[in-house]
């Protein structure tokens, strides 16, 4: 079996800027990329803070111009999930359902998926409207009304973040308290734009184009109404696409990749960036300033290995 010097798991700014780093480094990786390559920005329509973009950039096109990238240097790609991965031992064991790859070093670029809420007109109205980014939206709801769904620190952030742009912000939370830190709950109650509705939870998003409202229920009082608005902000938190290392590397108890001195791993040799292991800033740049570090960190260890002997050029 030919073993590869270095295998990059998962696609999005993290794995391409990766993969660009150690094509380019003459190492041949493969990029398994899964069935829905590309992450969360290919749910994004315009990109306006990635910098080089003056004007912005679709989400999707990004993507596909890092992966274009990637190609041209070299980086095979391969359009479907891993299903386990065995770390105990080297070379590395990956197994994309029953095809298994070898590899001497491997990088984590599986990323995050945002929680939804699950109801109708969620995902139809998605970069419709309905979003789960204020940082990368905030801008296209100027002098608009919109809502946040949620009670934690995380909402508390998206309100804030929205102040700056919408006319007014509505937090829609299925609690009568909060569950954020003191210090911004505090922020968000002094905000002129933000009010609160409170034992309230989204029951459908409706709109024609865009969204336009939504439908609200009163969990005191189960009643159901109408509530315009135009957009939807979702923050009820994300969950890191790890199970499948589970047993393999050290996590945090939400399920984060632990790293060590950059983007090191519990075990040697393998490296994580993006999401799978941030869950602080979650912007396509700063996933893709880790796919360049975990990269050079790959880089180096794999030269390591041709140093000692271990494995040849």
């Amino acid at each position: 079996m030919n073993i590869r010097k270095v295998i990059i798991i998962g696609s999005g700014p993290a794995g391409y800027t990766a993969a660009i780093y150690v094509a380019r480094a003459l190492l041949n990786p493969l990029l398994i990329a899964g069935y829905k390559p590309g992450g969360q920005l290919m749910l994004t329509t315009l990109v306006e803070n990635f910098p080089g973009f003056p004007d912005g950039i679709l989400g999707p096109e990004l993507m596909m111009n890092m992966r274009a990238q990637a190609e041209k240097f070299g980086t095979e790609i391969i359009d479907k999930d891993v299903t386990k991965v065995d770390f105990s031992q080297r070379p590395f064991k990956i197994w994309v359902e029953d095809e298994l790859y070898e590899a001497w070093s491997v990088i984590i670029a599986t990323g995050a998926k945002p929680r939804f809420l699950n109801v109708k007109g969620e995902q139809e109205f998605l970069g419709r409207g309905v979003s789960t980014c204020a940082p990368c939206d905030a801008p296209f709801f100027k002098d608009l009304d919109v809502i946040v769904v949620g009670g934690g620190d995380s909402a508390m952030e998206e309100a804030l973040t929205l102040t700056k742009y919408a006319k007014s912000v509505t937090v829609v939370h299925r609690r009568d308290q909060l569950r954020a830190s003191k210090i911004l709950q505090e922020r968000a109650f002094k905000n002129p734009k933000i009010k609160f509705l409170w034992s309230t939870v989204v029951e459908e998003i409706v709109g024609d184009k865009k969204v336009t409202g939504v439908y609200l229920r009163d969990l005191k009082t189960n009643k159901v109404y109408f509530y315009k608005c135009d957009g939807v902000f979702i923050a009820i938190g994300y969950e890191p696409n790890t199970e499948i290392f589970k047993g393999q590397l050290e996590m945090d108890e939400k399920g984060y990749i632990k790293v060590y001195d950059n983007t090191r791993t519990s075990v040697e040799g393998v490296f994580v960036a993006g999401e799978a292991a941030d869950y602080k800033y979650r912007q396509a740049i700063t996933a893709a300033g880790d796919g360049c570090k975990a990269a050079l960190d790959a880089i180096k260890y794999i030269e390591d290995l041709i140093a000692k002997g271990i494995i040849k050029d």
